[in-house]
């Protein structure tokens, strides 16, 4: 799972089952838990951690990963629909943690709390209003400047297909002037729906299905959870077995 290895680098790809998703969430986070330690690591190779839909599985320690990935050339890209789903699943104080320590933002059509929080996150600017008086003698014109949302939220709640705001960071080599944006994506529709046709069916590697078309999932499963049962029986009466044999240990062992 050391997937930047300079000597052996990989590429790992792995889906959730939203018919099984609390029981692959457990299993998923075990292994980006894991994976986790062994990327971020100096003398490694560039590498990205993506995760879509975060919110379906428990990622411990991605705050930690996220501020100090960078310094280990390990990018870190997340998905998911609102930052409420982030809060139910992660708690407030993770959540918020992840929220303000990523530097770069990219967020389509988005409501309630999450777009006054982005709002307040790409500031405020200084604009220009003009009022004009008319009254029966005369005309008066006022201008005046006042600080206002760069992209208020109710803008950002009407965004249409397409239309992204966010905010992007910079390094020392690399300055951005321009850090926050709000424009669009243009899509060639053509060119999506050809490869879209062009897709391939991913393979089968191991099916539960016997010859008469009967799914015997959870038999397999019930003899996997049997046969581990046993393994662990046996692991047990061997090491009693051995301490029993041996002078220096066998006190430990209480004869009932």
């Amino acid at each position: 799972m050391d997937i930047n290895n300079p000597k052996e680098p990989k590429i790992l790809c792995v889906g959730n089952n939203p018919d099984r998703q609390n029981i692959y969430s457990a299993a998923l986070g075990l292994y980006n838990s894991r994976i986790v330690k062994l990327i971020n690591k100096k003398g490694q190779l560039k590498s990205s951690v993506i995760i879509d839909e975060l919110p379906t599985i428990y990622f411990r320690g991605l705050d930690n990963l996220i501020a100090t990935a960078r310094s280990n050339k390990v990018a870190v890209c997340l998905g998911f629909q609102d930052f409420s789903q982030l809060i139910r699943d992660y708690g407030d104080k993770e959540a918020k943690v992840i929220q303000n320590t990523v530097g770069n933002i990219f967020s389509g059509q988005v409501v309630g709390e999450t777009a006054k929080s982005l709002s307040e996150r790409f500031g405020k600017v200084l604009q220009k209003r003009q009022s004009m008086t008319i009254n029966r003698n005369d005309k008066s014109t006022s201008i005046s400047t006042q600080l206002d949302s760069l992209i208020p939220a109710s803008k950002i709640s009407t965004l249409t297909q397409g239309m992204f705001v966010g905010a992007i960071s910079d390094n020392f080599d690399e300055r951005i002037e321009q850090k926050i944006f709000h424009a669009e994506i243009v899509v060639d529709n053509e060119k999506v729906a050809a490869e879209t046709k062009a897709y391939q069916k991913i393979p089968e590697i191991l099916s539960f299905v016997d010859e008469q078309g009967a799914d015997k999932m959870k038999q397999e499963i019930e003899s996997n959870y049997r046969r581990i049962k046993s393994d662990i029986v046996h692991i047990v009466e061997s090491e009693i077995e051995r301490i029993k044999n041996d002078p220096d240990l066998q006190h430990l062992v209480q004869e009932g």
